[in-house]
Parts: C-alpha cells; sequence; structure tokens
C-alpha cells in the first residue's frame, strides 16, 4: 500500500482510524496519534467531517484515561510502579512525575496530553490520589479536545498543501521510509544511550535491608530519606523514623544533616533508580556516606515483617522457658 491508498484509506475511514490511533496511543502503546491527526484534519472535505473526527479523538482519549484513572483507583502504587518498569530508561520514575502531579494539581491533566510520557501516568496517579471522578473526566475532556483540537486544526489550515505533499512522498516513498527507519533508530539509540548511562549511575555501592535495620539499632545516628511519592507513601502508611523527601527539594531533607554521617535513600522505583539519583545528588555535595536500600521498598516492606516474625518467635521461647 503506498502513501496514497493510506491517505485514501484515513480519509473514507477517518473516524474509526483516528478513534483507535488515538485510544491505542493513550493506553501506552507506541503509536503515534498526532501524524493521524494531522493527515484526519487535512483531509477532511467539511467542518462536519472534521467535528466528527474530532470528536471521536476526544472520546478514545477520555476513555483510555478513565481506563488508566480507575486501574489506579485500584491498585494504587502498584500501577504507578509498573508504568515505570515498562520505561526504557527507569531513571525518570513516576515518583518525579508523581510530585509534578501535585505541584501542578488539576491543571495538568489539561496540559498532560502535551507532555511525552506524562499523560499515561497522570491518570493512574489521579485515581490513587482519589482525585474526584468528575472533575478528572472535565479535565481530561478539556485536555484531549486542545490537543487533538490544534492537530487536526493545524491539518485542515494546511489542507490544500496535502495533496502536492502526498505525491511527493508517493514519487520518494524509499527515501521517505529512509529518513523515518533513520530517526527511530537516532531516538531508540538515544534511550539505550540513557539506560547505559543510569547503568553507569548505578555503581554507587547500596545497603542491604539487613544492614540497614542493624546500623538503625546502632548508637550512631543515620537518616533514612524515603523518596516515594505522596500516594504511596497514603496508601502503605509512612516508614517509622524516616524523613519524606522530595527529588525536586532535596537540599531541603538534608540542610541540618552533618556531612559525615551516614544516610540511606530509598524508593519504590524499578532498579532504585530514584533512590540512586537521590545519592548521586547526595555526594556531588559533599556527603560522606549515602547508599540506596537494595530492593527499596519493597526489601524494606519484606525486612519488617521478617523482622517481627523472628521477633515473636523469640518471644514465645522466652515464653515458654
Amino acid at each position: 500500500m503506498n502513501v496514497a491508498e493510506i491517505a485514501g484509506a484515513v480519509e473514507r475511514n477517518a473516524v474509526p482510524v483516528v478513534f483507535v490511533n488515538v485510544l491505542l496511543q493513550q493506553m501506552g502503546l507506541p503509536v503515534p496519534a498526532v501524524p493521524t491527526l494531522l493527515l484526519a484534519g487535512s483531509l477532511a472535505a467539511a467542518p462536519l467531517t472534521l467535528g466528527k473526527a474530532l470528536a471521536a479523538a476526544v472520546v478514545a482519549s477520555i476513555i483510555a484515561d478513565w481506563i488508566w484513572y480507575m486501574a489506579g483507583r485500584a491498585f494504587g502504587y502498584r500501577v504507578l510502579a509498573g508504568l515505570c518498569r515498562l520505561s526504557i530508561n527507569p531513571a525518570s520514575c513516576v515518583t518525579q512525575t508523581e510530585a509534578r502531579f501535585l505541584q501542578w494539581g488539576l491543571p495538568s491533566l489539561v496540559i498532560a496530553k502535551f507532555i511525552p510520557g506524562f499523560s499515561t501516568v497522570a491518570p493512574p496517579i489521579a485515581g490513587a490520589m482519589r482525585m474526584s471522578l468528575a472533575g478528572f473526566l472535565l479535565a481530561a475532556g478539556i485536555g484531549a479536545l486542545l490537543w487533538a483540537g490544534l492537530a487536526m486544526g493545524t491539518g485542515w489550515l494546511l489542507r490544500g498543501a496535502v495533496p502536492d505533499a502526498i505525491a511527493v512522498l508517493d514519487r520518494n516513498a524509499a527515501i521517505a521510509a529512509l529518513i523515518v527507519t533513520l530517526a527511530l533508530t537516532l531516538w531508540l539509540g538515544l534511550k539505550i544511550w540513557q539506560k547505559h548511562q543510569f547503568r553507569k549511575l548505578a555503581a554507587v555501592p547500596h545497603i542491604t535491608p539487613a544492614e540497614l535495620f542493624a546500623a538503625l539499632d546502632a548508637d550512631e545516628p543515620l537518616l533514612l530519606l524515603d523518596l516515594r511519592g505522596a500516594s504511596m507513601i497514603a496508601e502503605t502508611g509512612p516508614i517509622p523514623g524516616a524523613v519524606v523527601a522530595e527529588h525536586d527539594r532535596l537540599d531541603l531533607a538534608v540542610r541540618d544533616w552533618p556531612k559525615g554521617r551516614p544516610i540511606v535513600t530509598l524508593c519504590a522505583c524499578p532498579q532504585d533508580a530514584g533512590a540512586i539519583q537521590a545519592a548521586r545528588r547526595l555526594l556531588e555535595q559533599g556527603f560522606i556516606s549515602v547508599r540506596p536500600l537494595q530492593g527499596g521498598y519493597e526489601a524494606w516492606s519484606k525486612g519488617v515483617q521478617h523482622k517481627r516474625k523472628r521477633e515473636t518467635a523469640t518471644g514465645s521461647v522466652n515464653e515458654a522457658r
């Protein structure tokens, strides 16, 4: 199928094509939707056709956002952690995105579509934080209308140049395919390079849960920084003795802490990405001993359960004596 045939298929079936494309893209699949919206807008024969395609895009976006919202409401931070695991670069952790969501509030849902990656993460965060469904749908709908309307409106304004562009692409299909392939290769190479850079940063020494519990029981004070997001802390509860810290305000959490005293960073991120980033920053600021907790919050939780079982067993033995 050549470029002209693809354009013809979009023109004849604009509503279902736009609906499916936007739904898949907003559900998190690597399927670009903006080119389809631009093409559908440019090929619309009349304002009514354009309006139908725009409505299909908005409805599809709202459906995807609602599904993610309900997933976040039902499963909380586990959905966010799962999304973080799907990222090629785990250093872009959900907890940092959540901090921005908390900072911007409801308006963040209006602009989410224009920020790559944020549009998929924002709805489950809103659900996990028990945001009002009516307010969420309203903000998500406005954002979808602005995002899709801008793309399709741009296509409509440029509709006079579309036939010539399609003809040029049709005559140079091989060159166009080569350019697209090179662009995708460069993008993938960038992501792989980012992952490699993160692995280099991850070389900072970790502390195991057993070592952490032993250090907490020792006489020397230890600062434990909890870098989990607000929704995760609200759902699972705070960590006793830990100081809640944000990546953007890390300096405030350690401003009164002596640089020679040990610090442990903890997050709920895949590969301890957020904890490693924070540890690196503090080491660069001159703190001598900063180690991320190996396994993050999940390892901490299992360690607490194991410690309680051991204390219960010890108590039972003492009572038996």
